[in-house]
């Protein structure tokens, strides 16, 4: 079996911090750079990515029910795709600028959702989500590559310390994934 620092792979999802919510997505970041060293694989490190959200903001006692990215497309990069998720399955395409995955992608500004119901044009892929966060992936050119999407089932799930710490994940996204493979 193979070992990163002396932890099995499945190790990094279990998040210590009791109800810390800055600590534990502190101990997220550090999961994630650990899990993608040496790996550039983009499909690979988000697939990780989006189990370590959910186990984080499940050990967190958020009531998330959706953790995952949508990434542009190469072919119509005005559009996002579906990628790595955990959760219900969801919608496959939206359109920058249409819902809170488009307007954070067209916009280049994280969304911090309280209410889903007062966002114009929300797509509601699974109708019992009541708030979200939707924090984009932008190249060092300025391009967007996709966003990182988590929906909770209460109102007022995320807030700044989530828009801090996630901002941050899509940084190290943008260092450490290939999005050209």
């Amino acid at each position: 079996m193979v070992q990163i620092d002396g932890k099995h792979h499945a190790d990094y999802t279990q998040f210590e911090g009791g109800n810390d919510r800055e600590e534990v997505l502190k101990m997220l970041i550090q999961s994630y750079k650990s899990l993608s060293e040496g790996q550039d694989n983009w499909v690979c490190n988000l697939s990780n990515a989006s189990s370590l959200l959910w186990y984080a903001y499940t050990s967190l006692n958020v009531n998330i029910n959706w953790s995952g990215f949508y990434i542009t497309r190469k072919d119509k990069e005005d559009e996002l795709l579906l990628g790595p998720f955990q959760g219900k399955v969801a919608c496959q395409a939206i359109a920058f600028g249409k819902g809170v995955c488009g307007t954070a992608a067209s916009t280049q500004e994280t969304q911090v959702v309280m209410d889903v119901n007062k966002f114009p044009e929300h797509i509601a892929c699974d109708g019992e989500t009541l708030s979200e966060i939707v924090v984009p992936i932008i190249s060092s050119e300025g391009k967007t590559l996709g966003v990182i999407d988590l929906d909770c089932l209460d109102y007022n799930g995320f807030g700044e310390i989530d828009k801090k710490y996630l901002e941050e994940l899509a940084k190290l996204i943008v260092e450490t994934c290939n999005f050209q493979s």
